[in-house]
C-alpha cells in the first residue's frame, strides 16, 4: 500500500500511513470490471470503522482554467448533488465484496471559491435526506449501511481529531 493515495489531477494527495487499510483503486476495479457504478475517490480503514471519501476540489489552477469554458462547480446542483448521492450507493458494493464489515462513514471532501462552513453544512443536511438513515431506522434491523456523513474543506478535514490522521497535503504547485 503506497502511503499516498493521490487525487486525480496529482494537487493533493491523502497519507494513509496510519490506517488499517486505504485504497484508491475502486475506479480501476469497477472499469475493468465493466460495470456502470459510480466510485467514490478513496477508501480508509480504521480501527473503528470504512471510511469513503468523495474528493472535489475546483480551488486547483486546472479547475479553474475549466471553470472558464464550463459552468462553475456547485456542489448543490441537481446533477452533481445526485451523482455524489450515488457514488455513495455504488461503493457499497465494493466495500462488502472486500468483506469489510465495519460501519461506513462518507465524507465529502469539498474545495470551491468562496465555500463556507455554511453552505458544507447545508449541503451535508441535503445528503442526509438521500442516504439510507431514515431507511436503517424504519426498518429496525440493527444492519446499518452507513453510521455518519460529513462534508468537510480540505483544513476541517486536517484539523479533525479523528480524519486529520490521515492529512490531505498538497503534492504539486500550481503551474
Amino acid at each position: 500500500m503506497s502511503n499516498i493515495l493521490m487525487d486525480e489531477n496529482g494537487d493533493y494527495g491523502l497519507e494513509c500511513t496510519n490506517a488499517v487499510w486505504a485504497s484508491d483503486q475502486m475506479h480501476m476495479v469497477y472499469h475493468a470490471s465493466k460495470v456502470p457504478l459510480s466510485d467514490a475517490d478513496f477508501l480508509l480503514e480504521d480501527e473503528t470503522s470504512v471510511m469513503v471519501i468523495e474528493y472535489k476540489n475546483s480551488n486547483t489552477r486546472k479547475a479553474m482554467d475549466a471553470g472558464f469554458k464550463t459552468p462553475p462547480f456547485n456542489p448543490m446542483d441537481d446533477r452533481k448533488f445526485t451523482s455524489v448521492i450515488r457514488k455513495f450507493y455504488d461503493s457499497l458494493h465494493y466495500v462488502y465484496l472486500l468483506g469489510k464489515c465495519k460501519p461506513v462513514k462518507y465524507i465529502y471532501v469539498v474545495e470551491m471559491p468562496n465555500g463556507d462552513e455554511t453552505m458544507r453544512k447545508r449541503l451535508r443536511d441535503k445528503m442526509k435526506t438521500l442516504l439510507p438513515f431514515e431507511l436503517q431506522k424504519n426498518m429496525n434491523t440493527g444492519v446499518m449501511l452507513i453510521e455518519k456523513v460529513d462534508v468537510l474543506s480540505i483544513e476541517e478535514w486536517n484539523q479533525h481529531g479523528e480524519y486529520g490522521k490521515y492529512p490531505f497535503i498538497k503534492v504539486k504547485q500550481a503551474e
